[in-house]
């Protein structure tokens, strides 16, 4: 979209390149890269559109959500790593110091690099002198790429016992001392700060359905009510009071005027398998999502496609489901033939009809999700990047569906006592499946697990919050081995492809912050990392 072919900016800032970290001189920084001054810059619309449109350039890249933050969600038992790789095997087995460069070294920093963009906007575009519309705008967009930022960084390194929160940095305190910032008591206090920025956005925001095709890919009302919702339901952990939030905000989506909705029209293996594809990249079940294309955007897509694509793309080999993902789901659920390529499945690839089989593939299975795009007889370049190191498609990788905003209510009303029959079983319908009656926390434990396999939603963290995480992986991942691993019609044994793990969760419950940002920053590291 045109919004993201982000500008390069020879002035302050650096916007296009000034590596802030989180407490360190980098941080505030305000001396001028270019001929232009800060205080010189913030004079006209097109200098207040380049600095929104800077906020989004981490969006793609690929430590952020192409894989980076990816990385943690690979802990989970959903998936194995796939390829032998030190680094990723020792995030995967919880055994990483914050010393490693590369994978999740820069999550954090550049999360706080979105951060300081957004704090500028706000700051500055208020007393700019372009039209209250457009500044309104600008400024719902700021406060909504500050929270969602600080939505990943809080919940991944802070906590409510010995670490606490994640510095908070607003336009207010943004320009003082380096070293000068301090961590919260409690994650709490950035889930306060987090709502409070998203009801801001919501305010300010338009919805969807107003913006003209230009500006897909921008923040709306429904964006910020998901994630309200959503950071409601990582606040209850700690404050159970906050389920009736979470409610409250995932009604406020359904009820936007936007008209969310599933993908259903009555076929369950089509509605799916076309959900998962650029078909319905601005529909009315994706909210936020990376805008992608075939020149930039969420690497996620080949990531996980076959390592070397069957001598046809370049394929890295990434992220592999595990045989009790594939067994998770029941029989006649049209999602486990669309989320996994099992040996022996047919399907589509560069023109070319296949039975699935895979010589590279550690745990026997990949994932089909994502592969739409990759069914065309000449995909590449109208599909696919013509660059396989940089495998982005035309499909929008998803950060929250309506799906999710379904069962995060759902979710909310068992943990409160109440029935979640009804979101719960329109998630179930879609996929062609019985409903639930009386639905239990196990029941929706099921249904998350089997709905946003393999997504963004976060299963690690699920698993955290819930406290089941030290339980689950105290038990191996098992796969497929097969005889010959070139033939679909090979024999298997179920075989551990990854062994069980000590996950203490009196620290592992976070992650260890990367230790340049420490050394910067002067705050402290996370107890037992």
């Amino acid at each position: 979209m045109k919004f993201n072919s982000i500008k390069t900016m020879s002035l302050v800032l650096g916007f296009a390149g000034l590596n802030l970290i989180s407490c360190s001189d980098d941080f505030t920084e305000v001396t001028p890269l270019g001929s232009t001054s800060y205080a010189n810059f913030w004079a006209s619309e097109q200098d207040a559109s380049e600095a929104v449109n800077s906020m989004y350039q981490y969006m793609t890249d690929q430590e952020m959500f192409s894989r980076g933050f990816f990385w943690y969600i690979n802990a989970s038992d959903d998936m194995i790593t796939g390829r032998i790789k030190a680094s990723a095997d020792n995030i995967k087995d919880f055994n990483i110091t914050g010393g490693e460069g590369g994978y999740t070294s820069t999550c954090y920093p550049k999360s706080y690099q979105v951060i300081r963009r957004a704090n500028d906007v706000i700051l500055n575009v208020p007393n700019m002198e372009i039209s209250e519309g457009l500044k309104n705008q600008y400024l719902g967009e700021a406060y909504f790429m500050r929270a969602f930022s600080y939505f990943w960084v809080a919940h991944t390194y802070g906590d409510n016992g010995e670490n606490g929160g994640v510095p908070i940095i607003t336009e207010e305190n943004m320009n003082d001392e380096a070293g000068s910032y301090t961590r919260p008591a409690s994650v709490v206090e950035n889930y306060k700060q987090i709502e409070a920025d998203l009801l801001k956005a919501a305010e300010l925001l338009p919805l969807f359905t107003e913006y003209s095709s230009d500006n897909y890919g921008r923040p709306h009302k429904d964006a910020a009510y998901a994630y309200i919702a959503k950071t409601n339901l990582y606040w209850a952990q700690h404050d159970a009071s906050r389920y009736a939030e979470v409610v409250k905000y995932a009604d406020a989506v359904t009820n936007s005027g936007s008209g969310r909705a599933l993908i259903n029209t009555g076929n369950p293996s089509k509605d799916y398998r076309e959900l998962h594809s650029h078909l319905n990249n601005w529909t009315s079940e994706y909210i936020w999502s990376v805008n992608s294309g075939v020149d930039k955007g969420s690497i996620l897509t080949g990531v996980m496609l076959e390592n070397k694509g069957w001598g046809k793309y370049n394929g890295w080999g990434y992220y592999t489901p595990s045989e009790g993902l594939y067994n998770e789901f029941e029989d006649d659920d049209a999602r486990k033939a669309v989320t996994i390529l099992n040996f022996g499945d047919e399907f589509t690839f560069f023109g070319e009809t296949r039975r699935y089989q895979s010589e590279n593939s550690l745990s026997g299975f990949q994932f089909n999700k994502y592969m739409y795009e990759f069914q065309f007889e000449n995909p590449i370049g109208t599909y696919l990047n013509s660059n396989g190191d940089d495998p982005s498609t035309v499909y929008n990788v998803p950060l929250m569906r309506y799906a999710e905003v379904l069962l995060m209510k759902a979710e909310a009303l068992i943990m409160d006592g109440k029935n979640g029959d009804a979101p719960l079983n329109m998630v179930r319908e879609r996929a062609g499946l019985a409903p639930i009656t009386n639905a239990t926390m196990s029941d929706l434990k099921h249904e998350r697990r089997v709905e946003l396999a393999g997504e963004f939603a976060n299963r690690h963290f699920d698993l955290v919050r819930w406290g089941d995480a030290a339980d689950t992986y105290a038990e191996p991942i098992y796969g497929r081995i097969y005889t010959d691993r070139s033939d679909p019609d090979s024999p298997y044994t179920s075989e551990i492809v990854w062994p069980a793990r000590n996950f203490d969760a009196s620290y592992m419950n976070v992650w260890p912050i990367p230790n340049t940002v420490i050394e910067s920053s002067g705050i402290q590291q996370n107890k037992g990392w």
